[in-house]
């Protein structure tokens, strides 16, 4: 393994795109590209872990994903499944803490109960937190943040005058983690996607042309070597 990055960000987030673009241009089907990008996915938990990286946040599946063909969405629950499933002895292993953020009821129930239990067999982990994105918009978690103060204003447990940043901030799906540091797109996509829109306001972008199923973990140390010589200034003057 290369020499760690003196400044290692303690919070990444990965934009997971390119895995059809990768089967098609290899002539095979969408859902090939999904299984590469699983074996990608255990390249970055391990280069995660090797970095002492504290959470990894992954773009597995959107909210406007259920809309692709009913087919392809059948294969990414089951390919879901299998992962969690088969990699769950991996993660307690690896010392990996697994978390999930969404709207989790979207899925299918066999979906929902291999996910508990697996976020249930890792919660005694304390290394690296994997938090993945499911059934997630952030334009949505938006919403059912505003939802969740307006159930607390209403019961009176908050005064709407007490409302500030901090305050919404708890009442999104994120509450237990801190905002990125650094966000990891694939493909050379330059937007955001409707991915963690409230907590990405200060975090570093880092773009790759790669495509997912390419991406290594010596693509991750090149993307936080990268974020190492950033400036940070959170908006002050330099």
């Amino acid at each position: 393994m290369a020499a760690a990055p003196k400044l290692v960000p303690r919070h990444v987030a990965i934009i997971m795109d390119g895995n059809g673009r990768w089967a098609k241009s290899r002539g095979l089907p969408r859902i090939k590209g999904h299984e590469k990008g699983a074996e990608a996915v255990r390249e970055c938990v391990e280069g995660c872990g090797d970095l002492k990286i504290e959470f990894l946040t992954l773009y597995a599946f959107s909210a406007e994903n259920w809309q692709r063909p009913k087919a392809e969405v059948f294969a990414l629950m089951r390919l879901l499944e299998k992962f969690l499933k088969e990699k769950t002895p991996e993660l307690l292993e690896k010392n990996v803490r697994l978390q999930a953020i969404g709207r989790l009821t979207d899925l299918p129930s066999s979906c929902q109960k291999q996910l508990h239990d697996s976020i249930e067999r890792t919660s005694g982990n304390n290394g690296l937190t994997l938090i993945l994105a499911l059934s997630y918009g952030g334009r949505l978690e938006i919403i059912d943040g505003i939802k969740s103060l307006f159930r607390q204003i209403e019961s009176g447990h908050i005064d709407r005058a007490m409302i500030d940043v901090d305050m919404f901030s708890k009442h999104l799906y994120t509450r237990y983690y801190p905002d990125p540091d650094l966000l990891i797109r694939t493909s050379g996509e330059m937007r955001l996607s409707n991915f963690l829109l409230w907590q990405l306001s200060y975090t570093e972008m880092y773009v790759t042309q790669k495509l997912w199923p390419d991406f290594t973990k010596k693509d991750l140390f090149e993307a936080v070597e990268d974020f190492g010589k950033r400036n940070r200034r959170y908006g002050a003057v330099e």
